[in-house]
This record gives C-alpha cells, structure tokens and sequence, in this order.
C-alpha cells in the first residue's frame, strides 16, 4: 500500500527587482529555507518563479515541501501562486504565503489561517487569484513601521541585522520551520 505524504506549497511574497527589502523578506526567508533545506531553486515558466522541491521531515512527519518565489511583482504575484498551486499541492489548505507586515515589529512573526488579507496588495492579489478562497496559512513577519509614507518604507533595505535573523544561520528560520511543523500536524 502506498502511503501518500502530506504536500505542502511555502511562497515567499516579494519583489525580485528589490531584494533585502523590508516588501521582499518573503523571498529572503524562501531563500533560507532552501540553504536550510539544501534545496536548490531554479526558474519555472509554468509557475512564473523560482521553484524548489525536498521530501524532508518536520517534526514526526515526513513531507514534500515546495519552496517558491514568484516572479511577478508583489502586487501581482497571485496569479503565478495559483499556478504554483496547480502543478504542486493542488488546495489551498496546503499553502502557506510567507509575506511581510507593517502591524507586526520587526523580528516578529505571526500564524493567520484565513481572513482578510488586512490590506496587503500581495495577499489580495493570491486570494483573487484563488477565485476568492483565503483558506491558507500565512506567516506575516514583521517589519515594524514608522512615521514616513508605508510605500517608501517597505521598499527600503532590511537592517543588518533583520538580514541575519532571516537568513539562512539566523533565528528567525527556526521559528519559520517550528510553524510550518505546525502547520504539517494540522494536515494530517
């Protein structure tokens, strides 16, 4: 008998023009994770990003984990998720949209399954993309906010110091994988 593991889809929200700023931790924290991993992503046309694939276990369970970044901007990046999602986990209870968040302090990273994409363009443009359904998981990292425009400031460079907490050495890569077991046990 075969015993079908569980799937799951990991997308970092971003925008590839802009790397290491605070709207592209998504693709840093992808990027991590594949170190992490030791997956290496290569460019996809069906899905319109950077894909990479590992059977690996996370907690107890063992699972296929696809590690993507989408290549369209964020504002536009939901098409390129629901095709990711076609050719990979197939439902959206087995995605997980890693994105960043101006109500959240930096270093900081919360779980939300479902909902309201609370204003952010990238999330709005995967639930649009899904035809409406927002039954998926989302990671939301903080990057803090201050008194300057939000646009001006997301598309300003991560510190130092955010850089090494989300890289691939950093703390906040464990936290990432700690809820994505999580998330694994919710599937089962």
């Amino acid at each position: 008998m075969v015993v079908a593991i569980p799937q799951i889809l990991v997308v970092g929200l971003g925008n590839m023009p802009l790397p290491m700023t605070r709207h592209s931790v998504g693709h840093l924290i992808i990027d991590s994770l594949a170190a992490r991993l030791g997956v290496t992503l290569a460019s996809d046309r069906n899905m319109g990003g950077l894909v990479g694939r590992v059977e690996t276990t996370l907690g107890d369970s063992l699972v296929s984990v696809t590690l993507f970044k989408p290549k369209p901007l964020m504002n536009i990046s939901g098409p390129s998720v629901s095709a990711a999602l076609k050719y990979t986990a197939r439902n959206a209870q087995s995605l997980v949209v890693i994105h960043d968040s101006l109500s959240h302090k930096p270093e900081k990273m919360s779980y939300k399954l479902g909902g309201s994409a609370n204003g952010h363009n990238g999330v709005k443009s995967v639930i649009s993309a899904l035809g409406g359904d927002a039954n998926f998981h989302r990671l939301r990292i903080g990057i803090g906010r201050n008194d300057i425009d939000a646009a001006e400031y997301v598309l300003r460079k991560l510190s130092q110091h955010e850089r090494q907490f989300w890289g691939e050495n950093g703390e906040g890569v464990d936290v990432v994988l700690d809820e994505l077991e999580l998330i694994v046990g919710k599937l089962k």
